[in-house]
């Protein structure tokens, strides 16, 4: 067996085209019908040996990430070297691309190419069974990078079917320099929603992007935590607006926030409105993604 020197996986952002939120359970989580969306925009990780279980981040707002067992990264690492029965001894040195606390799973991404890059290190051949399954021990958003594409998720999320679509989309994210705290996101929910309906993501919404109608699908985008973020984070409504005023298709705050995400109508348009949501006064920094692409993936194996 030959000796492998690196594993380099890519994992991408991903955006919630629809979000809705039943009401609390006796285990303290929401259940959620979610409409995943992997855009473009990446983490980088890169796995090595080591002799020892070690971690660090580079990129924008890096000095900000923890460095052990509270990182969903390293957990990652962790939890799939005692399902295979091996010492965890692999360095992981993760790019950050995707923003940090945006409401874009950047720590999830993190989590779900660590597994793929574990796998691949040591050479442990999982099934995408098993590797699914990790996941949805890590965390409620983790099973979806290793699905990609575009996706119903169920449950906390973590229960993943893929949706085959027609739809190229072009997005546009304004970026905030703070992020929001999601559990302080659905307390706003609950006190907001009390008696919230069964989630459900619009057929209408699936229908349009199945059949390729980005239009008709921008303007039924949905999300129930929205309203609590921009109760929290008010300037979130006039970035919005601003989106509104720069022809995009229609805007829509990403997850629990507190990045908007609006989809343009081609490359262009976005580029437009990436400039115009700039210089309007109320957004820091913008991306542009294009989804869906596929899910976290290997991009180079080295050999000793």
């Amino acid at each position: 067996m030959a000796r492998i020197k690196s594993v380099e996986v890519k994992a991408p952002a991903k955006v919630n085209l629809a979000l809705k939120v039943g009401g609390i359970g006796d285990d303290g989580f929401h259940p959620i019908e979610t409409l995943f969306h992997a855009v473009g925009i990446y983490d980088t990780i890169v796995a090595t040996p080591s002799d020892a279980l070690g971690l660090e981040f580079s990129g924008e707002g890096a000095e900000s990430l923890p460095l052990n067992n509270s990182n969903l990264a390293w957990q990652a690492a962790q939890l799939i070297a005692d399902f295979a029965g091996v010492e965890p001894n692999v360095h992981l040195s993760i790019h950050k691309n995707i923003p940090i606390a945006g409401g874009m799973a950047g720590g999830s991404a993190d989590a779900a190419g660590t597994l793929i890059a574990c796998d691949a290190l040591w050479q442990l051949n999982l099934s995408r069974e098993e590797l699914m399954s990790l996941a949805a021990q890590l965390g409620s958003d983790i099973s979806f990078p290793l699905v990609g594409g575009t996706a119903i998720g169920r449950g906390r999320g973590e229960d993943v079917t893929s949706l085959l679509t027609r739809a190229e989309i072009h997005w546009v994210f304004a970026v905030s320099a703070e992020g929001l705290s999601t559990p302080k996101i659905y307390k706003v929910f609950d006190e907001l929603n009390p008696n919230p309906a069964k989630p459900e993501v619009p057929n209408d919404l699936v229908a349009a992007l199945t059949s390729g109608d980005i239009k008709a699908a921008a303007k039924l985008m949905v999300n129930d935590l929205q309203v609590p973020a921009i109760s929290q984070r008010p300037v979130l409504a006039k970035i919005l607006q601003a989106g509104a005023h720069a022809s995009a298709l229609n805007g829509i705050v990403s997850g629990s926030g507190p990045t908007c995400a609006f989809i343009a109508r081609s490359y262009e348009d976005a580029v437009h409105i990436a400039h115009e949501l700039q210089i309007s006064g109320v957004v820091q920094r913008t991306l542009l993604g294009v989804g869906p692409v596929k899910a976290a993936h290997v991009t180079e194996i080295t050999y000793f």
